[in-house]
């Protein structure tokens, strides 16, 4: 699965090389969390309008695993080193 993701996600990004998918396993819940880093400029392309690209990218991994018979969350993580506006 893990692969899978990683494929989908090297498509759709200008810098592939910077894709990173780190996966954990929940043993309370059988659950596979898959964790997505991308380059701060590709954010965008993998979120996509209306976020309809990364829920796409969603779908099309939970169909595998359904067909794996397995459960997974995935989630797209805030690239390191961005910083919050402080409030003024």
């Amino acid at each position: 699965m893990k692969e899978f993701i990683e494929y989908l996600i090297k498509q759709i990004v200008t810098r592939p090389e910077e894709v990173q998918v780190t996966d954990t396993f929940n043993e309370v819940d059988n659950t596979y969390n898959y964790r997505v880093t991308v380059s701060q400029d590709d954010m965008g392309l993998v979120i996509g309008k209306e976020g309809r690209t990364i829920k796409s990218i969603r779908a099309l991994t939970r169909a595998k695993a359904i067909k794996d018979g397995v459960r997974i969350n995935l989630e797209l993580a805030e690239p390191e080193g961005k910083t919050e506006d402080a409030d003024l």
